[in-house]
């Protein structure tokens, strides 16, 4: 195996490959399609991704001769997920198992794989019930997005959802209060954070966008008192996770638990 395979092990090359992958039930990202290949047993592959709910993304053949790392993909490649995705049921389940009330984190378009693995590591240590993204414009769980977490996808809950702004719509209904991370907001520390609740972190270059924002019951901010006026998504992400946590953990004191 070449190095960049090695670099590139999520990468499932070939129509073969890529049929019995998905045969087989194996955990799947994205199916990858060079621009122009949408024939023959493509299209028959690709028929099969879009009735499992995999995410199609039509690429310039030089992108997928890249990241096949010179591997032969007949036009055609899949990116494996390092773990099976959860439901948003799943994540519901798991704060009630806990007993505590819902503590869900919404990433509105991380799209750096870094960011999405730090966020997922950091979830994990502050004690959220799981993590929601979207299925399209995203990094999604895979091996470089696992090693950034540290391992922490193992134990933390990933659901991915067609769209964020009707799933905060669901959560309303199941009695979260939702939280929207940008500027312009109620400093962070001046919120009650304790019921049950969703954060939601918005991309790494525009923020939430504006449905979404319309979306949200609360917007919190981070005081900027240097001359750099935002944080790293991941970083604002974490600072705002553990003062829900903090909260959390002060209210289970006040109450002996």
């Amino acid at each position: 195996m070449n190095e960049n395979n090695e670099k590139n092990n999520d990468v499932i090359a070939g129509r073969n490959p890529v049929s019995e992958a998905l045969r087989s039930g194996r955990a799947i990202d994205s199916l990858l399609i060079a621009k122009g290949e949408l024939n023959g047993s493509v299209k028959v592959i690709v028929a099969k991704a879009k009735a499992m709910k995999i995410p199609i993304k039509e690429v310039d053949r030089k992108k997928l001769d890249y990241l096949c790392g010179g591997a032969v993909h007949q036009g055609i490649a899949a990116l494996a997920a390092v773990k099976e995705y959860a439901t948003v049921d799943d994540i519901f389940s798991l704060a009630a198992e806990k007993k505590e009330p819902p503590f869900i984190v919404v990433l509105d378009e991380i799209e750096d794989s870094h960011n999405l693995g730090a966020i997922i590591r950091t979830a994990e240590c502050a004690g959220a019930h799981g993590i929601i993204i979207p299925k399209r414009r995203s990094a999604g769980l895979s091996y470089a997005v696992g090693k950034a977490s540290a391992g922490a996808y193992e134990y933390m809950p990933v659901a991915r959802v067609t769209n964020i702004a009707v799933l905060l719509d669901e959560l309303k209904e199941r009695g979260c209060w939702i939280y929207g991370a940008d500027m312009n907001g109620s400093t962070y520390a001046e919120n009650k954070l304790t019921g049950a609740c969703a954060l939601v972190i918005g991309s790494e270059g525009n923020g939430i966008s504006r449905l979404v924002r319309e979306k949200c019951d609360v917007i919190l901010s981070l005081p900027m008192c240097g001359k750099i006026n935002s944080l790293n998504a991941s970083v604002a992400a974490g600072i705002l996770m553990y003062e829900f946590t903090r909260q959390r953990l002060h209210i289970n004191a006040v109450n002996g638990g």
